[in-house]
């Protein structure tokens, strides 16, 4: 089953991805919101603190939570912060 990942940050960024793999999925959200965060030019401290608050909960989500809506054909989404994701079904 195909789904779409969309993600965006408050003020700084907004993509979207679009797989197969919920796994996969964490990744590229772990890989891309990490990129930003890293460039962002916040201190190692507060890189650590938003990974850790708002990042890894909602990518964590993905492959449980997240898989199991989309495989009953709903959305879910997931806010942390300044952080939200939504999962749905392509179509």
């Amino acid at each position: 089953m195909t789904f779409k990942m969309t993600w965006a940050l408050a003020a700084e960024h907004v993509d979207e991805w679009t797989g197969q793999d919920f796994t996969e999925a964490a990744a590229v959200l772990e890989r891309e919101v990490g990129a930003t965060v890293s460039a962002s030019g916040m201190n190692e401290g507060g890189q650590m603190h938003f990974r850790e608050t708002f990042l890894a909960p909602v990518r964590d989500g993905i492959p449980g939570a997240g898989r199991e809506a989309v495989e009953a054909g709903r959305s879910w989404d997931q806010a942390a912060g300044p952080l939200l994701v939504v999962l749905a079904p392509a179509a």
